[in-house]
């Protein structure tokens, strides 16, 4: 039903990947049988893409491969193929500075290692269950990765970029009613991020949040980012439909041309941050 608050809304939220995901829909059927079996089938889809590619499994498709990258000629696995190639992709787009290659892994020595984009890969694929959902509205949010669809005349979304040191507040609020928005760093997980070039931990840029309109790319982006270090944001603005705000190691915030942010109107030095930012979701 449609209330004189606007449309009506209802969430779902699962631990799936290691990770609390949560799906925001707005829309007249949110509430039927036939809309919950989509959301199921999303969550059900992101399984399916841990069981292929879980660094901390060994019984997953890309653990079985002890850290090898796949091979092309006798790789069987259609989604590992997929992956590999994007990866190499990604490793181009970047100047290598988004590699999956020869990379600490969870259960101990050095190989391949994807998750830098499966996570938004993954994302934005499940959410095909969703996106062809007529005259309703979506937020797919997956610790920080954010997949949104909005209604034309409905209101947008709105994405607020938390400090990890007080959660109670926000570095930036944008809103988006299309699009993706995609935050790596340490706040919560640690220098986990390896500069390709110096083979150590990347710990010069504490958080990056990137906007735009693809979310996978949007993923890889901030993570290219976070390994390059102090001039992500002269990067950053060369890439073209993305922008970004930057957290460095001294708590200095940064935005590149075309944020769509409202707090801070300067294009860079504006505001203080704490140790990195993750994304919060809220709907307008």
């Amino acid at each position: 039903m449609t209330t004189p608050a606007g449309p009506d809304r209802r969430a779902w939220v699962e631990q799936v990947m290691g990770l609390p995901v949560s799906v925001h829909l707005r829309g007249p059927a949110v509430r039927t049988e036939a809309v919950a079996e989509r959301v199921a089938r999303v969550f059900a889809e992101l399984r399916r893409a841990d069981a292929v590619f879980s660094t901390y499994r060994p019984d997953s498709e890309l653990g079985r491969l002890g850290g090898a990258p796949p091979d092309p000629a006798t790789t069987t696995h259609p989604l590992l193929r997929e992956v590999a190639a994007l990866c190499e992709t990604a490793r181009a787009r970047t100047g290598g500075w988004f590699d999956a290659r020869r990379l600490p892994l969870p259960l101990g020595g050095v190989g391949f290692d994807p998750s830098g984009l499966v996570k938004g890969w993954a994302v934005a694929r499940a959410a095909r269950h969703l996106t062809d959902l007529a005259g309703h509205d979506l937020c797919l949010n997956a610790g920080g990765d954010v997949l949104l669809r909005a209604t034309p005349g409905w209101p947008p979304w709105r994405v607020g970029v938390e400090d990890p040191d007080r959660p109670d507040r926000m570095l930036d609020v944008v809103e988006r009613a299309d699009g993706a928005v995609a935050t790596s760093g340490t706040a919560r997980r640690g220098t986990h991020i390896t500069d390709p070039r110096a083979g150590r931990p990347a710990g010069a840029v504490r958080s990056v949040t990137v906007v735009g309109p693809d979310l996978l790319w949007a993923d890889v982006y901030a993570t290219a980012a976070v390994a390059r270090g102090p001039d992500a944001p002269d990067w950053l603005a060369t890439l073209d439909g993305y922008a970004a705000l930057v957290v460095d190691v001294a708590g200095r915030v940064r935005t590149t041309p075309g944020w769509p942010g409202s707090r801070f109107p300067a294009r860079s030095g504006a505001g203080r941050a704490g140790s990195g930012a993750q994304v919060a979701v809220s709907s307008a």
